[in-house]
Order: structure tokens, then sequence, then C-alpha cells
């Protein structure tokens, strides 16, 4: 039994979750990875993940979190700017979800509420119905991200909680998604209604960087980045608004994650869609 199982699959493991997944620990290990010492662990980080340090630009790296966060040389990532398609926000593995009422069902996993996820009745029930995308980003992934399309955003709102990993066997034994600190935003797009985009911290991710509060945004521009650690980006789409690749809808349905890369196409829109923001409340 690995040291995840023992801490989600048994009693004294659960017992010692609490601990592990407050902020204290996420805070220690954040200062910890700022200095300039930490870059003696970046060496066995890049073999350890296999990581390809071509694509990165790596001139200014003072610390281990300057390398986690590292930003991608020129050209390496290429955004798909049909209006009409999703781009997905980061590199990742991405399942896509039905919302079921205010249930997301996830295939082998928890299920949650979005009044949990959102912490807002009304905006929970405004996206009933609609699509969730979840994308899982691995230690070894890419840990910055972009806006899924052009359009006004709102400002960010942050919702403290705990700092769970978001592997899936703690998936499997934790609603992570409702527990785990998070922030969202609402970004009113012309082709996708208003669309959901959040980020959400896991273990030892203290920091959800974002970049801005409310603004004119557009698709791909970097929205912000994550700190040590995997974590998650989640959207959300109203109903009937996208229609998403049916090579991405078959793996989910069968519990299987798709990798994709920031700016890749993961859908389109809806021609049959209602107008942008029809019957959607001001943004908060």
């Amino acid at each position: 039994m690995d040291g995840l199982s023992f801490l989600y699959g048994t009693l004294p493991g659960r017992l010692l979750l609490r601990p592990l997944t407050g902020r204290w620990l996420s805070e220690i290990s954040g200062t910890l990875l700022d200095t300039r010492i930490s870059r003696l662990l970046i060496p066995l980080f890049i073999r350890s993940n296999h990581i390809d340090v071509s694509e990165y630009d790596l001139t200014r790296i003072h610390s281990f979190n300057d390398f986690f966060c590292r930003p991608l040389r020129e050209g390496r990532r290429s955004v798909d700017f049909t209006p009409s398609h999703l781009a997905a926000p980061c590199d990742g593995l991405l399942t896509v979800y039905p919302l079921q009422k205010n249930l997301v069902i996830p295939v082998k996993q928890s299920a949650f509420t979005l009044e949990g996820l959102l912490r807002d009745v009304a905006l929970a029930k405004h996206y009933e119905g609609g699509t969730c995308l979840v994308f899982r980003l691995c230690v070894d992934h890419f840990h910055r991200y972009c806006y899924a399309d052009s359009g006004v955003k709102s400002e960010n709102r942050r919702i403290a909680g705990r700092f769970h990993t978001v592997r899936p066997i703690a998936l499997a034994h934790r609603p992570v998604f409702t527990e785990n600190t998070r922030e969202y935003t609402l970004i009113r797009s012309a082709c996708f209604g208003t669309i959901v985009q959040m980020e959400v911290g896991a273990m030892l991710v203290g920091r959800i960087c974002n970049h801005e509060g409310a603004a004119n945004v557009k698709r791909g521009a970097e929205k912000g980045m994550f700190q040590y650690g995997g974590s998650t980006i989640i959207l959300l789409l109203e109903k009937d608004r996208v229609v998403i690749d049916p090579e991405i809808m078959c793996a989910s349905s069968a519990g299987t994650e798709t990798p994709v890369r920031m700016g890749q196409c993961v859908g389109i829109a809806n021609t049959g869609a209602r107008k942008s923001g029809s019957g959607h409340r001001k943004s908060q």
C-alpha cells in the first residue's frame, strides 16, 4: 500500500489528513521552495518526472518555485483562435461531465454539487444541465494557464479550504473539489455565454496566482499560474452551449482522462444556443 492509499483508504490515515491538508503545510512548503537553496531540488525533479526542459525559458530561475511555474519558450503552444472553438486553458488530463440538476456525477469518483463547488446557490442553478470540464495537472505539467475564451471577466472570487491531493485515489474518497481552496471568475463570452473558469489548489499548492481582477480579456492570454504541486482547472458551461469533441466524451464516459495541451480545441459552440448572457444575473 502506498502513502496516498494509506491516507485516503484507512482510518488511521484519514486521521492524519486534516493536519496534512491544512494551510500551514502549504505555507511552510511554499516558503522553503522560494529560497535559493531550493534550486538543488531541480535536477532530481527533472529526472524523476521526465521533464523536457527544451520547451521552457529557464533564464530567470532562482528557486524551485521559479522552475515549477517556468514559462514556455515562444511558439511552444499554439492557441486555436477560431471563435466557435473552445480552447483548453492549460496542459493537463481532461475529463468532461454532464451537470445533472445540481449534481456533477464523475465516473469512478465521488460526486459533488455545484452549490458546494461555487458556494453560490443562484449561480449553481444557472449551470444546471450544462457541462463541466475538469483539467487535472500533474507535477510534470506546465503550470501556467490562459483564458479559455475572450470576453468580459468578473472579479476573482476566492474560497478558502483545504489542500487535498487531486490524484484519483483522493477523488474516489473525498469531494475534493468542494473542500479544497479554489478561486474562480466569470467570463462573458460571445460564443459560449458566461463561462466559469476555476483554479483549484492541491496538496502543497498554497498559491493560486491570478494576474488581474475584472477586465476585458483575450483567449490565450496568461491568466495566472500555480506554484508547487498538482492542481486542477475547472470550466463550467451553460446548458446547450458547447459540443465536446466526441473522442474526449467517449473517453470521459469510460472514466478515462484525455491528455490535452493549452490552446487546443476541445469542443465547438452549439450553433443552436441562445444569445450570449441571456437570463444570467450580473457577475459578482
